[in-house]
């Protein structure tokens, strides 16, 4: 070979480079994340939706792009930007914190493939026609933490034989409430308990509720499933402290922030299953074949320290079944 003709060839390698590498990059699938909930409050359940890519072996700014959106409990903002994304022209849209979410998807696009998050019933919701076959452009997992609301209220009389009034705070601006009130309150009805049903969908109502539990004298609390009040455990627990209150959540997040027991499932395994669909579905995989995931298990923690502060015996039965104890 020619000098010349050598150096000419180094010199169109080096020029050629950026172009093929941005050609690669621009050829990166592209994921659409849209959530109810808000970046830092969403940080673990994130982690574990990238941990389900890395098992189809997608890793995020090496071979696939996430474009996030976050509505931070504004549920209205959802459509927008679930436009937004749609317009992007993502492969696949993630669409988790609950119902809300797929619902603004699904209403943007009857193409682009949509995993969802949520915490009812898809087929009640309207998202799929059935949990084994879908059908149409969705899937994905539900927590079932809807249905949880009558167990909750169990273990609650197991904790307090005595106890005849039961708060429950929810958001009536969340698809599922409504669904949940009534299980709980034919629970109630049944167990010879009276349910007080308060609306909380911001902060300072939040406060308000409390206000009116201490007023009406209630002998406990049952927080709703909602992520807009996952979002406020911190301020949920605080106030359940302050007015020393025995309250029951819906997942462990709540007692690992202080509060005194929770019922429910693993969320982040539920937002690492999704991670795997959305990885399958860049792969090829259609929504439509793939079977709405259900958790296989519910679990019981306990806060102990919160229970000495609150002065509650715990009993040995009770602390027996709880999967884990938190001293």
């Amino acid at each position: 070979m020619r000098r010349r003709d050598f150096i000419a060839g180094i010199v169109g390698s080096t020029i050629a480079w950026p172009f093929t590498a941005r050609a690669q990059q621009a050829a990166m699938p592209v994921i659409g994340f849209l959530s109810t909930r808000s970046p830092a409050e969403a940080a673990s359940v994130l982690a574990a939706f990238r941990q389900g890519l890395g098992e189809i072996g997608y890793f995020e700014g090496k071979n696939v792009t996430i474009e996030y959106r976050w509505a931070e409990g504004q549920y209205d903002r959802l459509p927008g930007l679930a436009a937004e994304l749609v317009g992007h022209q993502v492969a696949v849209i993630a669409a988790t914190g609950g119902e809300p979410s797929p619902l603004a998807a699904k209403a943007a696009t009857t193409t682009i493939p949509i995993v969802f998050t949520i915490s009812g019933d898809p087929v009640e919701a309207g998202l799929v026609a059935s949990f084994n076959r879908p059908g149409g452009n969705l899937t994905g997992t539900t927590i079932i933490g809807v249905e949880m609301g009558p167990k909750r209220l169990d273990i609650l009389r197991q904790l307090l034989p005595n106890a005849k009034t039961i708060a429950m705070l929810v958001n009536p601006k969340y698809h599922t409430t409504q669904v949940e009130v009534r299980n709980v309150e034919d629970a109630a009805r049944a167990f010879g308990m009276t349910i007080s049903v308060l609306n909380g969908s911001t902060e300072s109502e939040i406060d308000t509720v409390f206000t009116a539990i201490v007023q009406q004298k209630a002998d406990a609390l049952i927080v709703g499933t909602e992520p807009f009040l996952l979002g406020q455990r911190d301020q949920l627990v605080r106030l359940a402290a302050r007015h020393n209150l025995p309250t029951v959540y819906f997942l462990r997040e709540f007692v690992e922030a202080g509060g005194l027991l929770s019922y429910g499932p693993n969320l982040a395994n539920g937002y690492r299953q999704a991670g795997v669909y959305t990885g399958r579905i860049l792969n090829g995989a259609k929504p439509a074949e793939l079977p709405v995931l259900r958790p296989t298990s519910f679990q019981l923690f306990i806060n102990l320290k919160t229970a000495r502060a609150l002065g509650l015996p715990i009993q040995a039965t009770l602390l027996a079944t709880a999967d884990e104890v938190i001293e």
